[in-house]
């Protein structure tokens, strides 16, 4: 999802009333909301090709998948966001008695778009470290059949692995499961890349 404008300076727990009471979702950090835009057709088909092929693998497991409704905080940090994917293992922990915020997902997955890959890719991947209950972080494409996952080693490092290909699968260790790209792309129609100006083909 797209981030837009600035739209106020609020305490956490302000922020949280007056999300409660919105019509339209903000993420906020350090006193500021951040009202977000909706997704395109494309997001949100792999979205929900990514809940349902996440569902389906771990139907009998002490884990269950929220979608994008889900409201996530990491308490080192401050951050309030939405996670395209998230995957709690457990019973969830909430902020406060709303049952409506959690605090330990052990997977979160993002679809990238061009006006959130820079963002997912560094600054709010900087704020998901900070929880300690995360063990997976995976980025999703939208130009081409490709996820790339960040795992979490015994030494705090992370280690990327990446699947590309609709013939392609990615094993989660944190989940004991394997997805298939071919059912998180199910019925993507990938848009060619632009040719850039003066830049002649290759023959």
């Amino acid at each position: 999802m797209a981030v837009a404008k600035t739209v106020a300076h609020v305490t956490g727990a302000e922020y949280l009333d007056l999300e409660r009471r919105a019509e339209f979702k903000s993420e906020f950090f350090d006193g500021e909301m951040f009202a977000m835009a909706g997704g395109t057709v494309l997001h949100s088909l792999i979205g929900t090709n990514l809940a349902a092929e996440f569902r389906n693998r771990l139907k009998g497991r002490p884990c269950l998948p929220y979608n994008a409704d889900l409201r996530l905080k990491v308490e080192a940090t401050g951050l309030f966001t939405y996670p395209d994917l998230s995957v709690i293992c457990g019973p969830p922990r909430f902020v406060d008695d709303e049952s409506d915020t959690v605090v330990n997902p052990t997977v979160i997955v993002e679809v990238l778009s061009e006006s959130t890959e820079a963002y997912d890719r560094g600054k709010k991947f900087e704020h998901y470290r900070q929880m300690t209950s995360l063990r997976e972080y995976l980025l999703v494409s939208q130009r081409e059949p490709r996820m790339e996952q960040f795992v979490r080693q015994a030494d705090g490092h992370w280690l990327l692995h990446e699947a590309v290909g609709l013939e392609a699968t990615l094993l989660l260790p944190s989940l004991g499961v394997t997805v298939a790209l071919a059912e998180v792309f199910a019925n993507v129609e990938f848009r060619p890349a632009p040719m850039r100006a003066g830049v002649p083909p290759r023959g």
